[in-house]
């Protein structure tokens, strides 16, 4: 139990209290309001808690939901995935393989070559541009 104390009270020293919600807790950010939505450059997204990279900025696409949607991730394999009954539905929640941070949803109405709608919350990751410049969601 110390443990999970202990990490936890380095979560809480290191993120933001929306960040904290978001990641530590699985909440949800709203719609439209993350930083990285509108982010086009080149380069990949990082998981905010342990900068373990996530996604290709290649795979990203408007999927008009309001959180940043990508199509793939990295072939790394840094996103792993668990049964969601909350809120009354039933969904693929989507958590980062490393640290376990919370980064949003998966569904299956995405478009080719996968299929998948990698949902994630702009506040659960960290955009790196092929030039090395990081910007925190």
């Amino acid at each position: 139990m110390t443990d999970d104390r202990h990490q936890d009270a380095q979560w809480v020293n290191k993120l933001s209290d929306e960040e904290y919600r978001v990641c530590r807790e699985a909440g949800t950010e709203r719609p439209f309001t993350g930083v990285l939505l509108d982010e086009t450059r080149s380069g990949r997204y990082l998981c905010k808690c342990c900068e373990a990279p996530l996604f290709p900025s290649d795979t990203k696409f408007d999927a008009g939901c309001g959180w940043p949607s990508f199509y793939k991730q990295l072939d790394d394999g840094n996103v792993d995935y668990r049964e969601d009954l909350t809120h009354g539905m039933r969904r693929v929640e989507i958590f980062c393989k490393q640290c376990g941070s919370h980064l949003g949803h998966v569904f299956p109405d995405g478009p080719a070559p996968t299929g998948q709608r990698y949902c994630v919350n702009s506040v659960s990751m960290t955009f790196e541009s092929d030039n090395s410049e990081k910007i925190r969601g």
